[in-house]
């Protein structure tokens, strides 16, 4: 037996509208579902981003309650090829890219911040195998 992957990940918002126009019409991340004063839910490759309204959430009868607060981090992962068309991407629109870092191996990655200040990460296809070489 074996996990295969993480499927869903999940984080707190403020605005659905403002995470929506974020992930949606600056990163292309498509829309998968939408409930109003609840969440918002987008395709990320293979997994899915839900974007919740924590106190939504956090009175949940159905399903078991969650919520958090403070910003989370989460990284994306692209196309070694894309990664500078990422970065250019990205720094074209209104978000301020806040750091690159080198990780050896000619394997880079840079963080932003989204509108709930969660750091987000873009990071190139074979740099987890790369860093993971010496283990």
């Amino acid at each position: 037996m074996e996990i295969k992957q993480i499927k869903e990940t999940c984080i707190y918002v403020k605005d659905l509208d403002q995470t929506q126009n974020f992930y949606h019409n600056l990163l292309g991340l498509p829309v998968i579902g939408r409930k109003e004063k609840r969440h918002v839910f987008f395709n990320a490759g293979t997994s899915v981003l839900l974007c919740f309204i924590a106190e939504a959430t956090r009175q949940e009868t159905e399903l078991p309650p969650h919520w958090a607060t403070g910003p989370a981090h989460l990284a994306f992962e692209v196309s070694a090829s894309q990664y500078d068309s990422w970065k250019q991407k990205v720094s074209s629109t209104e978000i301020e890219i806040i750091h690159e870092h080198s990780w050896g191996g000619g394997f880079h990655s840079f963080y932003f911040y989204d509108p709930d200040q969660h750091v987000l990460e873009i990071v190139p296809e074979g740099m987890w195998e790369y860093l993971g070489a010496g283990d």
